[in-house]
């Protein structure tokens, strides 16, 4: 009789831990959706749904015709090698690092990128959140 209740002290504790790892455990973010517009040299991302992002862990990787930027922008910033000054929306340095549903980021490619963006040209962004794929974009230059 002893042993029977000892079995069940311990199988209780067991499926207590079990319950308190499992409430514990992350809950699934949703996936984030972003939209890309290119206009000229000016590049516009809005978040158009999910889970809001933080701007400041978020690598951007931009290309145009399959070619790497040589200077890709270094999010957030205000100025940077490569882009004219003052990005708006979360990508500025002075913004709200937290990007959310209905906020569009832009950033202007200055002069000294390469390559450049001409009408037609396929411009596309990789958005990371650390090594995380977070989007690829893809959206042809007006």
């Amino acid at each position: 009789m002893l042993l029977i209740g000892l079995v069940v002290v311990v199988a209780a504790a067991v499926g207590a831990a079990a319950f308190d790892a499992a409430d514990a455990s992350p809950t699934p973010t949703r996936p984030t959706a972003l939209s890309l517009g290119v206009s000229g040299d000016t590049l516009s991302l809005t978040h158009e749904g999910g889970a809001p992002l933080d701007v400041e862990s978020l690598a951007v990787r931009i290309s145009v015709d399959g070619e790497s930027l040589a200077h890709q922008p270094p999010v957030p910033f205000f100025s940077a090698s490569g882009f004219r000054p003052g990005p708006t929306g979360p990508f500025n340095a002075a913004a709200d690092p937290r990007w959310t549903v209905g906020e569009t980021a832009t950033l202007e490619l200055a002069g000294t990128n390469d390559p450049t963006i001409e009408p037609g040209a396929t411009v596309t962004v990789r958005v990371f959140d650390g090594d995380t794929p977070v989007a690829a974009l893809e959206a042809t230059a007006s």
